[in-house]
């Protein structure tokens, strides 16, 4: 986070959650810069091709075309440069059914898609974390998260 500047990365092929999540990121206190990409494939050639920094923090839908999101997950955290980056798995839906591998694998948290004001606290809990270095490994008492 160079200039305290937050760079988030949404993987989402959804135009209203990605609408919905930048506004929700343009209520918050903290400086951010959000960059979208719209399915699995474009993510990882982002990520692969990278020249710069990678962002600080990925949101990351599980449903997408071209290459899911618990694919992309899989790959990034088997990958030496790109295992840090934290990741968030941000999805309406299977929960239930991935809960202990996308844990396993080193996602953070699970973000379910839900309403606003859910969206704007789980952002502000997640940004505070992350600009306090407290966003730490995943636990599994705590990878729904509900806030």
């Amino acid at each position: 986070m160079n200039n305290n500047t937050i760079h988030i990365l949404l993987a989402d092929d959804d135009e209203d959650d990605k609408l919905l999540f930048k506004e929700a990121l343009d209520e918050l206190s903290f400086s951010t810069q959000l960059s979208t990409v719209k399915n699995g494939q474009a993510l990882m050639q982002l990520l692969t091709e990278k020249k710069e920094e990678f962002p600080d923090i990925l949101f990351l839908d599980l449903v997408m075309p071209k290459k899911n999101g618990s694919d992309c997950l899989v790959e990034i955290k088997e990958s030496e440069e790109m295992k840090k980056l934290s990741v968030i798995i941000y999805s309406v839906s299977g929960f239930e059914e991935y809960a202990n591998f996308l844990c396993q694998k080193g996602a953070h948290f699970y973000l379910r898609k839900s309403n606003f004001d859910a969206l704007k606290r789980a952002l502000h809990y997640i940004l505070a974390l992350l600009s306090e270095n407290k966003l730490t490994s995943p636990t599994k008492e705590n990878f729904l998260l509900n806030v």
